[in-house]
């Protein structure tokens, strides 16, 4: 504390310009939860200003620990055959970025679920943690997350929170995204709300979405029709087809909520294919925001999550875990953004 500032910038100088002790900056730009946000945010303030960086051999050797951390995306089927949920890619910039900040490497791959890509990583001390996105069935990777719970891995994962999450989770509230959804349709006038998306213990998050909608109806003095909830998993051509089935019964609906954008623009196509109009006939919006949303036509309605916060959220949890071994889970609110595929009353009469 008494030292002063080198012509060659130490974490001693640091501590020094903050008022704190050196072993506080280290566990700051380790990013542990330990210190208060304020203190972290005059330490790395400092630390830009003194052109600061960290050695990461020697703090390797100090902690036992590589100062990397894995970021594993797992093979999707997607439409065109890159195999990774282009909502997952949007979040990477936050990710590296955050680790930048940290001092961390971040080391990215793309797996197999089957594959044992747990072994691979923390067993190999090629990294002290892992962030994992995409998962495709949620009961097929259950599995995977208990034994990586078994084996004291650090790991946190982007999906649905709740009191049953295996390890740590960071995720949107989906129960009130579903839930805004439903009251911004039935605030439009629309009183048969379809809901496309697998709604059960396979997606937790579409089932989420389904339940926030239902809650909304439910308020509205509506009871959810489960005729109007159709299956569809994360393709266009899963939307474009749970649509065609829908509309094949002959079942009323005048709004469709689809569990993701993508879903969405395959059942636009299928409402257009049988003459209905959008938004006239049927309002129609998805779930992420993703580019490809507003491009659609009439550009599509949606709820956007928080990308670039949920990149740092993800990556504080992990260090957190890392540090200190205490990872809470991490809910983010999101946020309806309107476009042209709602806009307008219903015409329809039922």
């Amino acid at each position: 504390m008494g030292r002063k500032p080198s012509n060659r910038p130490t974490s001693f100088d640091i501590a020094y310009r903050a008022g704190v002790s050196q072993p506080t900056v280290s566990r700051a730009l380790r990013g542990a939860k330990s210190v208060s946000a304020e203190t972290r945010a005059r330490i790395e303030a400092i630390a830009r200003e003194l052109n600061y960086s960290v050695d990461k051999n020697a703090s390797s050797l100090r902690s036992q620990r590589s100062n990397t951390i894995a970021l594993l995306f797992f093979e999707e089927q997607m439409p065109d055959d890159s195999k990774i949920n282009p909502f997952f890619l949007a979040m990477l910039g936050a990710i590296t970025r955050s680790c930048a900040t940290r001092g961390l490497d971040l080391l990215i791959s793309f797996q197999k679920l089957e594959d044992d890509w747990h072994v691979r990583y923390q067993d190999s001390h090629r990294a002290d943690g892992l962030i994992l996105l995409g998962y495709g069935d949620y009961k097929v990777y259950e599995s995977r997350l208990r034994q990586l719970v078994g084996q004291g891995t650090h790991f946190v994962r982007w999906g649905s929170v709740d009191e049953a999450n295996i390890g740590a989770t960071v995720g949107s509230d989906n129960v009130g995204a579903g839930r805004m959804a439903g009251e911004h349709l039935l605030g439009l006038g629309r009183r048969r709300i379809a809901f496309l998306g697998q709604a059960d213990e396979h997606y937790p998050e579409f089932a989420d979405r389904y339940r926030g909608l239902c809650e909304a109806l439910e308020a509205a003095g509506i009871a959810p029709d489960p005729r109007l909830q159709c299956n569809a998993v994360n393709l266009e051509d899963r939307g474009h087809a749970a649509m065609a089935a829908l509309i094949a019964k002959g079942a009323a609906f005048d709004a469709v909520f689809a569990a993701s954008d993508t879903i969405a623009v395959g059942a636009m196509r299928a409402l257009a294919e049988a003459g209905l109009s959008i938004p006239g006939d049927v309002a129609v919006m998805g779930f992420d925001d993703l580019p490809a949303a507003s491009m659609t036509n009439p550009p599509l309605t949606t709820i956007m999550q928080d990308l670039k916060r949920a990149g740092e959220v993800l990556v504080e949890t992990l260090a957190a875990q890392i540090e200190d071994g205490d990872a809470p889970a991490g809910t983010l609110d999101a946020k309806l953004v309107v476009r042209g595929s709602t806009a307008g009353p219903s015409t329809s009469s039922g």
